[in-house]
């Protein structure tokens, strides 16, 4: 064997760069194949997506498919939507979901839930930014209102220290 075969006195470098070489030159025989059998290579670029629906049996790329089948049955807005409350932390950020789940979306009102009074305040304050940032997610016009509602805990228990026949829920005071 010689020393060229075995890759013995020449450097990685070296080596790649005549496999490179190799490559192009292989790449310009095949295109001059080509243009003399008249298959020439493409030189407009290739459309995605877009053009009219295929009659034929071939097999539709898998994203295109499910693109396809939401459309015909009309799940866009719902898929988007349940994509939105999956990715709620991303959209709202980490603190703001750490404190709010979001519960529902009918008819451009979207329904979030807060695990306190104080948080269901603070994201009463942002409903006007969270309706922006989640139309920039559905597409604009979609959510048109943010409900917000605290934690279901319940009547209070009744205690020692309850005043009998006041005139407001929870009032503890003569």
């Amino acid at each position: 064997m010689s020393d060229e075969s075995t890759g013995g006195g020449q450097s990685p470098l070296g080596a790649a760069a005549r496999g490179a070489a190799l490559a192009r030159e292989k790449l310009a025989q095949a295109k001059a194949d080509a243009a003399r059998r008249g298959q020439l290579p493409r030189t407009e670029p290739r459309r995605r997506g877009g053009g009219p629906k295929r009659d034929s049996g071939d097999p539709l790329p898998f994203g295109r498919a499910i693109r396809d089948l939401l459309e015909d049955r009309g799940w866009e807005q719902p898929v988007a939507i349940g994509g939105v409350f999956g990715r709620w932390r991303e959209i709202v950020g980490p603190e703001l979901a750490e404190h709010t789940t979001p519960e529902s979306f009918e008819e451009g009102e979207v329904v979030v839930a807060a695990d306190s009074t104080a948080w269901a305040t603070q994201v009463r304050l942002l409903a006007s930014t969270l309706v922006r940032r989640l139309n920039e997610e559905l597409g604009d016009g979609t959510v048109t209102r943010v409900k917000v509602h605290g934690p279901n805990t319940g009547p209070r228990p009744g205690g020692g220290l309850r005043v009998h026949g006041s005139q407001g829920p929870r009032d503890t005071y003569g």
